[in-house]
């Protein structure tokens, strides 16, 4: 983006170090910056200082004293009820249909790129900025998401559903710097979030506890409190649980059973249609095909009908990629084929395909897993 001081941009600020640099970083380019901060649940609700959540009253504050200082309009958007609507419930039915949300990349898909985007250019604005860790890079046909130069902090996983034909609207200036790069910058702008925790829990758990976020899961679907058995891949049943809501793919601690033999024991699957856990050894949770659904393609589609590429894929938030052949099964569904076994494939999650550091495109993991 060229440097201009008539060009108005607007920064999506959460009160956090990360956005606060972001906004600084535009104004001391020259552009009329706006301050957007969206107001997302519990307005009510004021957090402790030391609170890694964002988006809530305090966090507001904090945007608002960061605008302030830099010397930039700031406006609050109510969006309580769209985030309750596209993300909370989205969260709660996931855990109810027996999958593993990610909050974040719903968030990102449906409010960020979406609603404040469309609130952005409805002010005037050219292009959004966030404080993501990621970067876009080229022009017209050849622009793309990538990922960010420190990939300790990258953040690009998250932002694969985001519509390729928007990355020409939006701006991560963070995507060539540190985080402590970008604390030395919010130290020499005297920003007062220059030391504040980062934004870990998901925003909307009170407590980072289990039971944090079963009382949000339980709150809009109590029917996930009915107790069910849990059974061996064997078929043997080995217990009851008091709710599926207690229980992810991979999870190993607090299954309320043990083995005859003392071997470690993991939820393998989560029968939501019956209400069953299955649980196994590590070998037992060995997966190398799977499939993926509501693809977004961020690289003019790089698969056509009845072929495949070979790309590495992400399955988590941590950044470990590994090569997969992906095969075409329909313009919203594809089937991954993992060269080497995975033994935490998590239906729910995220799979993203990369070509070096360039996202092609990604899709969420269904429950069709095979090893």
């Amino acid at each position: 983006m060229s440097k201009t001081n008539k060009t108005k941009v607007a920064v999506a600020m959460s009160g956090g170090v990360d956005s606060s640099v972001a906004a600084a970083m535009m104004v001391e380019k020259g552009y009329e910056v706006i301050g957007l901060t969206m107001q997302l649940y519990d307005s009510g609700r004021t957090t402790s200082a030391g609170s890694k959540t964002c988006c809530a009253g305090q966090d507001i504050y904090d945007a608002k004293r960061v605008s302030d200082k830099l010397g930039i309009r700031h406006y609050t958007l109510d969006y309580e009820k769209r985030f309750l609507d596209n993300v909370i419930q989205d969260f709660a039915d996931s855990y109810a249909e027996g999958i593993t949300p990610i909050p974040c990349i719903r968030c990102n898909q449906k409010m960020k790129f979406k609603d404040l985007l469309n609130t952005a250019l409805d002010l005037g604005a050219e292009f959004l900025v966030t404080g993501h860790y990621a970067c876009i890079k080229g022009k017209n046909k050849n622009i793309g998401l990538y990922r960010a130069k420190d990939l300790t902090k990258d953040q690009s996983y998250f932002l694969f559903a985001t519509p390729p034909e928007i990355l020409k609207s939006i701006s991560f200036p963070l995507g060539e710097l540190s985080k402590e790069d970008t604390r030395n910058y919010a130290k020499k702008m005297n920003l007062s979030v220059s030391d504040k925790p980062e934004s870990q829990d998901i925003c909307f758990v009170q407590s980072t506890a289990k039971r944090g976020y079963r009382e949000v899961v339980q709150k809009l679907r109590p029917d996930v409190k009915r107790s069910g058995s849990i059974i061996h891949v064997n078929g043997h049943v080995m217990g009851q649980h008091n709710g599926i809501d207690s229980f992810t793919v991979g999870q190993r601690r607090g299954l309320g059973v043990i083995s005859d033999d003392g071997t470690p024991l993991y939820v393998t699957k989560i029968d939501a249609k019956n209400n069953s856990i299955y649980v196994g050894s590590e070998k037992d949770m060995e997966i190398k095909k799977f499939n993926i659904t509501e693809v977004t393609w961020l690289d003019n589609k790089p698969i056509g009908k009845a072929n495949s590429i070979i790309a590495d894929v992400q399955l988590s938030s941590e950044h470990i990629t590994q090569e997969a052949t992906i095969s075409f099964i329909d313009n919203s569904n594809l089937l991954v084929n993992l060269h080497e076994p995975n033994y935490r494939v998590a239906p729910g999650q995220a799979c993203v395909i990369y070509s070096d550091d360039k996202i092609l495109g990604g899709g969420w993991i269904s429950g069709n897993l095979s090893s």
